[in-house]
């Protein structure tokens, strides 16, 4: 739903009533720290999870690669697929979808490796048009891709630990729609191509339009990522592509440490329309903190800051946008520090 600059769409108000619903609920588990974030004042230390990862009750319990493969592919609304301490070398994925009733759950402790090998090829975890399931917990390393998502909806992806990919850690993609991303930790990703080195990525970018979304906009709408910590992604922490509409980016931790200047300059960048950005963190940034693009026509529009704390000690602005035109809203409650440029180009909105 497109809406006017300021406004708060329906689907907005119903992911921050989300939000705060899913607060706490997920599997965290023990990982490195984030680097900076100590120095900083900002630091945090997962808590370990519960045994299991957080799990609601085991339906299956799979402890090998080709117990895990199996289990995916019998896979049915409601059943719960526990994952037991241990490696699991390979790509996996998942194609059946649960309910809204009976969502389908794979989950495990950090302890449990979904190792998806060389950078060069291959998604890790793959939810293939696997709608209403949730993910948790477990680690994902390896592979090209960490995690993908393609039309997959009403997914939670929480609590993972995914890193040392070769382009991206989590992507959301083909009309992936009203998912959640919550908890993860990010690191080490770009390690094939650093310009695809995204920690997070919603949508496709216009020019894969014909790939993934038919040769129309990749509405991968709606989606809400929350409470994650991602730091050492050589392109953006988060990249928000044209063609989608009405997420929410709250309450993550972000660090630029380990980005690469030709691959992004800030820790987020939006392109597509009516996405909150709000009560966020973030430190070390080669650039700028936030920025807001049109790359294609119609798109990165009515895009709203607010509440964000901003460490940037870079050269440039707290949050970039690329024209006064495209409607973005600049709360003047978002507190930025060492940008040599300021809180952003355009004027700040008081409220």
């Amino acid at each position: 739903m497109r809406g006017r600059a300021g406004e708060v769409t329906a689907g907005v108000c119903a992911m921050a009533l989300l939000a705060g619903a899913l607060a706490g609920c997920g599997g965290r588990g023990a990982a490195p720290a984030a680097r900076g974030h100590a120095s900083a004042g900002l630091g945090h230390r997962q808590a370990e999870p519960a045994a299991g990862g957080g799990c609601p009750g085991a339906t299956v319990t799979v402890s090998s690669a080709g117990e895990l493969t199996r289990a995916l592919a019998a896979a049915r609304p409601g059943q719960v697929i526990v994952l037991a301490p241990g490696r699991y070398p390979g790509h996996f994925a998942a194609a059946a979808s649960g309910t809204p009733a009976a969502p389908i759950t794979v989950c495990g402790p950090r302890s449990a490796i979904l190792d998806g090998g060389g950078i060069q090829r291959g998604y890790t975890f793959h939810l293939n048009r696997a709608s209403w399931w949730t993910v948790r917990g477990f680690t994902v390393t390896g592979g090209q891709k960490g995690v993908v998502a393609d039309g997959a909806s009403h997914d939670i992806i929480d609590g993972l630990y995914v890193h040392a990919v070769g382009d991206e850690a989590i992507h959301l993609r083909a009309f992936s729609s009203h998912d959640v991303i919550k908890n993860c930790l990010v690191r080490d990703t770009g390690l094939l191509v650093p310009f695809y080195g995204e920690g997070i990525y919603v949508g496709s970018a216009h020019k894969n339009w014909c790939r993934y979304s038919g040769c129309r906009p990749d509405a991968s709408d709606d989606n809400l990522i929350t409470g994650n910590d991602i730091a050492d992604t050589t392109a953006e922490n988060i990249d928000i592509k044209e063609g989608t509409s009405g997420g929410m980016i709250t309450g993550n931790r972000l660090d630029g440490t380990g980005m690469v200047g030709s691959a992004a300059t800030a820790w987020v960048n939006v392109k597509g329309n009516d996405w909150t950005v709000a009560d966020n963190t973030g430190i070390t940034s080669i650039k700028d903190g936030f920025q807001v693009h049109r790359v294609y026509p119609g798109w990165g529009e009515d895009n709203v800051f607010r509440g964000n704390t901003l460490q940037v000690d870079g050269p440039g602005y707290g949050i970039y946008v690329q024209s006064r035109h495209l409607g973005t809203v600049v709360a003047c409650d978002n507190r930025v520090s060492g940008a040599g440029r300021g809180l952003s180009n355009i004027a700040c909105s008081p409220g």
